[in-house]
């Protein structure tokens, strides 16, 4: 794999204001081009995307404003040529609206379907091969609202997936699965007045071990920001704010660690940063550089969602080019538990 060698990398992203996937120089934020072109094959909100084994880039498509479920597309990881659904739209156990991916070692495919008002969200698996249905996690232990945004794998080997409430704006959670069984451990993160949780997206582990993870503002008098916790407890460390009470917006709905530790966020709003890339050193006062210019100073990107790098491991997330070692290990010889659901 590509991947696994010394060679130059590239950040893509997801784009829903011209349903595109865009590529950048990973080290300098230099604009390549769209690796895939828009609404490629049926492309209508792109959402999560990762590298699948065999370097294909999967995205997940929520199909906004079409008539069908959403579905998950494979390209072409050198091309971006379309290679067809892994997950059809018209399949049994379609996701609704797909947001967050990711992919274990054991090939086993996360997706986190958001559902909608009048419809409970699921976590749902796949064959990462055929693009099968396998089932879904049973969530029958969380007595909230379950409608879950992102999923990572952490460096303890369990699921963890944001979940939001609907239609609420304010609240939110984090909840732990067991990736081998199914098993629901419960809620690792409760929004409260001391973290101010609100619809909780994108969230990856740092090298320094702790969550971070995408809150959006609980009204006008608050702020769209980055909420750091201890990965080990879930205890609520600091904030990253992403804009200012009073002025525009600028929220985040996906954020990934890259190159040299820094910290990629994409912004949205509707001020005048939206289209594009921050880059943190969150361990430097919390600064950044703007890696990809705004759409109002030329940027490409208008509407930019959720972002890869060649080198992001498809089930944690995190970067590093030996990236198949740090997956979780499983003693299992099958997902068998998947089946029996």
């Amino acid at each position: 794999m590509h991947r696994l060698e010394i060679r130059k990398d590239f950040l893509y992203i997801g784009d829903g204001n011209d349903d595109t996937v865009k590529t950048f120089d990973a080290e300098t934020g230099r604009f390549l081009g769209s690796f895939v072109a828009p609404g490629s094959n049926g492309l209508h909100g792109p959402r999560g995307l990762i590298f699948d084994h065999g370097d294909n880039l999967l995205v997940t498509n929520q199909n906004v404003g079409q008539p069908q479920n959403g579905n998950v597309l494979k390209y072409n990881g050198q091309t971006g040529a379309f290679l067809g659904e892994l997950v059809q739209s018209n399949a049994p156990g379609a996701p609704f609206a797909p947001r967050g991916i990711v992919f274990s070692k054991q090939n086993i495919l996360f997706v986190a379907d958001m559902g909608d008002v009048d419809l409970p969200g699921e976590l749902r698996t796949y064959n990462g091969t055929t693009g099968v249905f396998l089932g879904n996690l049973n969530h029958s232990g969380f007595s909230g609202q379950f409608h879950p945004r992102a999923v990572v794998i952490g460096p303890d080997h369990l699921l963890y997936v944001s979940v939001r409430n609907l239609p609420q704006p304010e609240g939110g959670s984090v909840l732990r699965f067991n990736p081998e069984t199914g098993e629901f451990l419960g809620v690792f993160i409760e929004s409260n007045t001391v973290n101010d949780l609100n619809r909780p997206e994108g969230l990856v582990f740092g090298p320094d071990g702790n969550l971070y993870i995408t809150s959006f503002r609980r009204d006008a008098s608050d702020t769209d920001k980055i909420l750091i916790f201890d990965g080990d407890t879930g205890k609520f460390l600091d904030k990253i704010d992403l804009d200012v009470v009073g002025q525009p917006r600028a929220f985040a709905q996906a954020l990934l660690f890259g190159p040299d530790g820094k910290l990629f966020v994409p912004i949205t709003g509707d001020g005048p940063d939206a289209g594009s890339v921050r880059r943190y050193s969150v361990h430097h006062h919390k600064t950044y550089d703007v890696f990809v210019p705004p759409h109002s100073a030329g940027g490409p990107l208008g509407e930019p969602w959720y972002l890869t790098f060649d080198n992001t491991n498809p089930a944690t997330l995190a970067y590093r080019r030996d990236w198949d070692d740090d997956a979780f290990e499983s003693s299992d010889e099958s997902y068998w538990f998947l089946l029996s659901w």
